[in-house]
C-alpha cells in the first residue's frame, strides 16, 4: 500500500481527538445506503435534502479521489484551473441555456443591484469566454495532446428529487473537463484517450471490474456519447451489457440498436443490468464554441471552428457508489487508493496502551497514515466502529499479540488475523 498526498497530510490522528462520533441508528429520513453509512460513520452530515457536509474523514476520501482524478489528467496533458461559481448570463444566453423553459435546474439569484446572475451548473460557456482571450491561431492549438483543461469546483443543480445520498445532489463537487482541437482526427484521438484513462481512473478506486463503459444519446449534439456505469442494484439507470466485448448500451437507446454497438452481437444476447453512472463523455464538436464566438486563423488566415469535448466525473456520486458496492453488512470498505487512513489502530485495555502508545509514534515517526482508537470504550464498540468506519487493515494491540512479539493485522474483509512485528507492517503498508 502506498500512502497518498492527503492522508499523509492529516496522517495520524487519536480517535479521541476526531470530533465526529459514530452512530448505531440509521438515519430515519435517508433511503440510500450510501449516506446511512457515511453519516451513521461521521463521515458526512446533512444539511437538506441533496446538501451535505463533508467532515474530517470524509474529506479525506473526497481529496484523494481528487489527487487520483488529478494525476491522472495531468499525465494526460490536461491543466487545472478553478474557475467562478457566479455566472453571467449572456453567454449562456447565446446557447440557449439560460431560459429554464431548456434547462431546468438552474439555481438564480440577484445582485444588489438588481442584476440577474446564476450559480454554475457547469463551464462549456464560461471556459470558451475565457480563451478567446487567450488563443487565436492554429499554432495555439497544436500541441501533443491539444488543449484540455480541467477543474475540481462546486456545481449547483436544481434537482427535483434528491433521495440517492451523495451520489444525486444539488450542491456537489465536480471534476469537469473541456478539450479543443482542429481536426476530427485529433478530436477522435484524444476523446479515446479519455475513454481510457476513465476506465483506469475507475480501477484505481476499487471500481474496475463492475464498471462498463457504455453508449448513450448524444442529444442534440452527436448520435452518441458515452457513459461509464457501474452494476448495482442502487442504480437509477438501465444498460444492457454484451458480454463478448464489454461496451454496454444504455436503456435510452436500446430501442434503436438491432446488436451490439461494437461487436454486433444481437441486442436479444444483451444482459440487462442496474448501474450508477460514474462519469461521462461528451463529444460537443463545434456548438459551444461557434456560439461562444471561438475560432482561430488557419495556416492561410481563415478563420476556422474548433471542436470541443467535454469529461466530467462527480467526485461525491463516486465516493456514494464505493460505499454503495463495496460495503458489507457491518459497515464501509474503503479501497485503499481512498481510504482516509490505511491503518485503524485499537488497544484493548489500558494494560496495553503503553504498546499501543509506542506502536503509533513510530508508526508516526514512519509516516504511515493512522487512525488510533485510544478511548476508554468497549471492546465490542471499538470492534462495530472499525467495521463501520472501514479503513483497509485493523491492527490490533492484545496480550496474544503482545505475547507473540509482535501485532494482530487484520485485512477489512478478511476473517483471519495475523502476527505482524513493526518492520513487517512497515513493509506491508508499502507493497
Amino acid at each position: 500500500m502506498e500512502i497518498d498526498a492527503y492522508s499523509a497530510s492529516i496522517g495520524l490522528m487519536r480517535q479521541s481527538q476526531l470530533f465526529t462520533k459514530t452512530r448505531r441508528e440509521v438515519p430515519k429520513d435517508e433511503t440510500s445506503k450510501n449516506a446511512q453509512l457515511l453519516i451513521r460513520a461521521g463521515y458526512i452530515h446533512k444539511e437538506m435534502a441533496g446538501v451535505y457536509s463533508y467532515l474530517p474523514l470524509g474529506l479525506g476520501v473526497l481529496k484523494n479521489i481528487e489527487q487520483i482524478i488529478r494525476i491522472a489528467l495531468n499525465a494526460v496533458g490536461a491543466q487545472e484551473v478553478f474557475m467562478t461559481t457566479l455566472q453571467d448570463p449572456e453567454i449562456w444566453k447565446a446557447t440557449n441555456r439560460w431560459d429554464d423553459k431548456i434547462v431546468d435546474n438552474w439555481f438564480k439569484t440577484k445582485l444588489k443591484n438588481d442584476t440577474e446572475i446564476g450559480l454554475a451548473t457547469t463551464h462549456e460557456e464560461p471556459l470558451v469566454r475565457i480563451l478567446k482571450d487567450h488563443i487565436s491561431s492554429y499554432k495555439d492549438l497544436i500541441t501533443e495532446t491539444q488543449l484540455s483543461i480541467y477543474q475540481f469546483q462546486t456545481k449547483f443543480r436544481n434537482e427535483l428529487r434528491s433521495k440517492s445520498g451523495i451520489m444525486r445532489g444539488r450542491e456537489f463537487m465536480m471534476k469537469d473537463q473541456y478539450s479543443f482541437h482542429l481536426s476530427e482526427k485529433s478530436f477522435d484521438n484524444y476523446y479515446e484517450m479519455m475513454a481510457r484513462t476513465y476506465l483506469s481512473i475507475f480501477d484505481k478506486v476499487g471500481l474496475g471490474s463492475v464498471t462498463v463503459r457504455t453508449k448513450a444519446s448524444g442529444g442534440s449534439f452527436s448520435k452518441f456519447s458515452d457513459e461509464f456505469q457501474t452494476f448495482s442494484d442502487a442504480g437509477e439507470d438501465k444498460i444492457y451489457l454484451c458480454d463478448a466485448c464489454k461496451i454496454a448500451i444504455n436503456n435510452e437507446i436500446i430501442q434503436e440498436q438491432s446488436s451490439c454497438i461494437s461487436c454486433l452481437k444481437p441486442k436479444e444476447n444483451l444482459l440487462e443490468k442496474k448501474s450508477i453512472e460514474i462519469g461521462n463523455i461528451f463529444p460537443l464538436k463545434s456548438k459551444f464554441t461557434d456560439a461562444g464566438g471561438l475560432k482561430v486563423k488557419d495556416s492561410n488566415g481563415n478563420d476556422v471552428s474548433v471542436l470541443m469535448g467535454c469529461y466530467g466525473i462527480g467526485l461525491g456520486r463516486l465516493m456514494g457508489t464505493i460505499v454503495e458496492v463495496l460495503s458489507d453488512e457491518k459497515g464501509i470498505v474503503w479501497p485503499e487508493s481512498v481510504a482516509p487512513f490505511k491503518i485503524h489502530l485499537l488497544v484493548l485495555n489500558e494494560e496495553q496502551k503503553l504498546v499501543a502508545d509506542n506502536l503509533y509514534e513510530e508508526l508516526k515517526r514512519r509516516e504511515v497514515a493512522v487512525l488510533y482508537d485510544d478511548r476508554d470504550i468497549s471492546v465490542g464498540e471499538k470492534f462495530a466502529d472499525a467495521d463501520l468506519l472501514g479503513m483497509p487493515l485493523r491492527v490490533l494491540v492484545s496480550n496474544k499479540s503482545i505475547t507473540a512479539g509482535g501485532y494482530e493485522v487484520k485485512g477489512r474483509s478478511e476473517n483471519v488475523s495475523k502476527i505482524m512485528s513493526v518492520n513487517e507492517l512497515y513493509s506491508y503498508c508499502h507493497v
